[in-house]
C-alpha cells in the first residue's frame, strides 16, 4: 500500500476540523468512509496520528510535525494555481523575486510601484529567505531574480553589483549625539547599543570595529532584524550599526536619525540572474525600476556614505 494524495487529503481535514464528520462534510463523503482511509493511512505510517477524546481527535506530535509539511505542499500547489491563472490573463506569469527579508521592506517596495507604474497589471511576488536559503534557492532556479549581500554569484547564477554603501550609525531623535554631523566608534563609548544576531557577518565587523578601537559600549539588546534593531532605536532603548537601505526606510517614519559612521563598514547589494531558468519577459523591465529604485537611494545617503 502507498502513500496517495487522497489519504493525505483526508488527514489534512480531519488535522483542520478535529472530527471525522465535519471532515467527511468538508470533503463531501461520508463519515464510515473518512474512518477508514484515516485508518489506513495510520497502518500505512505504522504509527497512531490522533487520540480519540470525547469523541474528538487530537493531533498526537507525528501529526503535528507531518502536517507541517503537509501544509507546505498544499502552499506549492496553491501557487502554481495562482501561476496558471496569471498565465490564462496576460501570458507572462508572475515575476519571482528572492530576497533577503530587509530587502523586502527597504528599496524592493519602491522598485515594485515604479515597475507597476509601467505594468500595472503585471504580477509579483517577493519572496524573502535568510541566507544560505536565498542562495541555495536562486542555484536551483526556482526565481527569476534574486537580491543578496554576496559578492559571489551562487552556482549557476550571474551577478551584478547594485551598489556598495557604507553602514550608518542611528540614532533616537533628541539623543546628545544628534548634533553631529558623522559618528565615531569612540563617540559610543558607554551607549547602550543594539546589535544584530551574534552570528551576523555585519555584527562580526562592527564588533571588531569597536575592539581595534578599544571602546566598551553597553550590550543588552540584540535582534537577528536590521529593521528591528531601528525600530528598538525609535524606542530610544540605543544606538545602533545598520545597513543604510533599513535606516533611511526607517528614517523616513520619523523619530530616527542618521549619521556615517567614521569606520568604514561597507554593505554590499547585489542583482542576480539564474542563467538557466527561462528568462519571464518582463525581467528586464524590473531590473530597470530596481535600478532605478538604487540611484534614487543613492541621493539620500549620508555624505561620505556611497562607494558605488
Amino acid at each position: 500500500m502507498e502513500l496517495t494524495h487522497r489519504l493525505i487529503e483526508v488527514f489534512r481535514a480531519v488535522m483542520h476540523t478535529g472530527h471525522v464528520t465535519r471532515a467527511a462534510e468538508w470533503l463531501h463523503t461520508s463519515q464510515p468512509t473518512v474512518s477508514r482511509e484515516l485508518a489506513r493511512l495510520e497502518q500505512l505510517l505504522g504509527y497512531a496520528l490522533f487520540e480519540r477524546v470525547r469523541g474528538r481527535l487530537r493531533p498526537t506530535a507525528r501529526a503535528q510535525a507531518l502536517m507541517e509539511e503537509v501544509e507546505r505542499s498544499y502552499e506549492g500547489l496553491q501557487r502554481v494555481a495562482a501561476t496558471a491563472e496569471a498565465l490564462r490573463g496576460d501570458g507572462l506569469g508572475r515575476l519571482q523575486v528572492a530576497c533577503l527579508p530587509a530587502l523586502a521592506h527597504a528599496l524592493l517596495p519602491q522598485a515594485v510601484a515604479g515597475y507597476l507604474r509601467r505594468h500595472p497589471e503585471a504580477a509579483v511576488s517577493l519572496v524573502p529567505l535568510e541566507s544560505p536559503q536565498l542562495e541555495t534557492a536562486l542555484t536551483e532556479q526556482r526565481h527569476d531574480l534574486g537580491l543578496t549581500e554576496q559578492r559571489e554569484a551562487p552556482p549557476g547564477c550571474l551577478l551584478e553589483t547594485l551598489l556598495v554603501a557604507d553602514e550608518v550609525c542611528v540614532l533616537p531623535a533628541g539623543h546628545a549625539l544628534a548634533a553631529r554631523h558623522q559618528v565615531s566608534p569612540q563617540d559610543l563609548a558607554g551607549e547602550a547599543f543594539i546589535s544584530l544576531a551574534p552570528t551576523d557577518p555585519y555584527r562580526q565587523q562592527v564588533d571588531a570595529v569597536f575592539a581595534r578601537a578599544g571602546v566598551t559600549r553597553q550590550l543588552r539588546l540584540e535582534t537577528p532584524s536590521a529593521i528591528s534593531v531601528c525600530a528598538l532605536v525609535r524606542q530610544g532603548l540605543g544606538v545602533a550599526i545598520v545597513n543604510p537601505l533599513s535606516a533611511l526606510e526607517m528614517a523616513g517614519q520619523g523619530e530616527l536619525l542618521v549619521r556615517p559612521f567614521t569606520a568604514a563598514i561597507p554593505f554590499h547589494l547585489a542583482l542576480v540572474r539564474p542563467q538557466w531558468r527561462a528568462a519571464h519577459p518582463l525581467r528586464e523591465d524590473f531590473t530597470r525600476a530596481l535600478q532605478a529604485a538604487v540611484d534614487a537611494l543613492r541621493q539620500r545617503l549620508p555624505a561620505g556614505g556611497d562607494e558605488a
